[in-house]
């Protein structure tokens, strides 16, 4: 008797949408959102659980909660930033739940304007890669000093996301305003990425160049 579709099966990933087998997951979603109030910060660091407020250090209540896993920074004007969501649908969740604190708090928010201004993604390619020679045959999009930082930064024109690879196959990216922008930069600098395996010249031979010792920097 059938138990329904296999957990491998729903697993599967969609190459229509990820022609290259690999989907970025979201490490990040930063929104902002509408408060329509003014608020009385001290009020609201000293009634409510798990905030802060040092208004010399930084000018709103940095406050916290567990599920899901986030942290809002609020201000006086009744701005509000919401991040470490890792999905859109946790953002917006996450900062309706802050939204709702301050209401038990006799806030008179009403929640407008929500509106997802960054995200994050990232993923392993599984091969490394040789950032020099990346470096310099894209050197109009490419940033590249390991004195500074281990990564490329790659910043690609459309859509504009800002990726930074490294060595170890590691990929972050950034600047996103919805998640089909990660996944088509990265089906973009994929087949690039392949040109650029360490290890393996242009013509397909070996090389004798080591691995730098921050290979695994993002392990």
């Amino acid at each position: 008797m059938s138990e329904g579709p296999s957990t491998e099966v729903e697993a599967q990933v969609d190459l229509t949408v990820h022609p290259s087998g690999i989907v970025p997951q979201l490490q990040n979603v930063v929104a902002t959102v509408n408060l329509e109030c003014k608020l009385d910060l001290k009020d609201i660091a000293l009634r409510a659980r798990n905030a802060e407020y040092n208004p010399k250090r930084f000018a709103a209540v940095i406050m916290r909660i567990r599920e899901p896993k986030s942290t809002a920074l609020i201000f006086a004007s009744g701005k509000m930033v919401c991040t470490g969501a890792k999905s859109e649908q946790e953002s917006r969740l996450a900062a309706r739940k802050y939204a709702r604190i301050l209401q038990k708090l006799e806030n008179p928010v009403i929640f407008k304007e929500f509106k997802i201004q960054n995200m994050v993604g990232s993923c392993d390619v599984r091969f490394p890669i040789r950032l020099e020679g990346l470096a310099s045959s894209h050197s109009v999009f490419c940033s590249y000093e390991p004195e500074l930082f281990p990564g490329l930064i790659y910043r690609m024109v459309d859509p504009k996301i800002v990726l930074l690879i490294f060595v170890s196959g590691k990929v972050v990216l950034t600047g996103a305003k919805r998640r089909e922008e990660i996944y088509q930069a990265f089906e973009n600098i994929y087949p690039v990425l392949k040109e650029f395996i360490e290890g393996v010249s242009v013509m397909g031979t070996e090389t004798p160049q080591p691995l730098p010792s921050w290979g695994g920097w993002l392990e």
